[in-house]
């Protein structure tokens, strides 16, 4: 096992390359994104009037982002483990788990400080304080270390974002974030999730918690390194500054994005 300052530096480490190759990729990757409007004719009035579909570009999307990370061998060898993020990639040092976010403006909310995670996407297992009573998260699935061949490799998250206006259909802002590997728990303790949003998620005769989110907003350092960021901006739509609810809702984002050092 790796110590937790070691474990860090390897977190920080793909967060990094993942980072800088969606900078390089940006271009490409807004032209996917955009690539919707030219037949914007053909789908708009069916996704319009269907409440359910209009609630997310996330397939259209995720099509875009995984097309361009999947097809560069140097992040990683893709693995099929069926109980992971939608993508799993093994590096020479670490499993790599990414899934893809997308939120639309009209629940601009949903990203502000927290952002929902799934059981198979996370190791971290804490305390979680709802309504001033303490309630037990353990139904984080992922492993915080990989076994095989008497070999360990410790298991990292990742989370990509993508932020459209929900009117204009326009790209806002593309962020990558870094959740912390389970055994970090006892640096970070219970500031890492938050209970969801419904309450069916919630048993508080046994303490138990079903789904959380990662509440990104108070963990936006890793503790052990030196003013190193868990999220980094890889997009940020210019117009986000110019209209006030969004700035004030991505007021975290924004600042971030400004004190990065590209």
């Amino acid at each position: 096992m790796l110590t937790n300052l070691e474990l860090e530096k390897l977190e920080y480490k793909y967060l990094e390359k993942y980072y800088y190759f969606l900078k390089f990729s940006m271009d490409e990757i807004l032209i996917g994104l955009n690539s919707k409007q030219k037949i914007k004719n053909d789908w708009f009035d069916i996704w319009n009037k269907d409440s359910n579909s209009k609630q997310s570009f996330s397939v259209g999307a995720e099509r875009v982002i995984y097309y361009y990370i999947s097809n560069s061998r140097i992040l990683g060898e893709p693995n099929s483990n069926p109980v992971s993020s939608d993508l799993m990639f093994e590096v020479a040092d670490a499993f790599v788990h990414i899934d893809l976010k997308t939120v639309q403006t009209s629940n601009i909310g949903d990203i502000s400080t927290s952002i929902f995670i799934g059981n198979n996407q996370n190791s971290y297992k804490s305390n979680v304080d709802v309504g001033g009573k303490t309630l037990f998260y353990d139904k984080a699935n992922l492993p915080k270390y990989y076994t095989f061949e008497n070999t360990k490799k410790p298991c990292l998250t990742y989370f990509i974002t993508i932020l459209h206006d929900s009117d204009t259909l326009e790209n806002m802002m593309i962020n990558i974030m870094c959740m912390p590997n389970g055994q970090l728990e006892e640096v970070y303790g219970s500031s890492v999730l938050q209970a969801g949003k419904t309450k069916d998620n919630i048993d508080r005769d046994n303490n138990k918690l079903s789904t959380v989110r990662f509440k990104f907003s108070k963990n936006e350092y890793f503790k052990l390194l030196e003013n190193k960021k868990r999220i980094k901006i890889a997009y940020l739509n210019d117009n986000i500054k110019n209209n006030d609810i969004y700035s004030s809702k991505l007021e975290h984002f924004i600042r971030i994005h400004s004190n990065q050092n590209d």
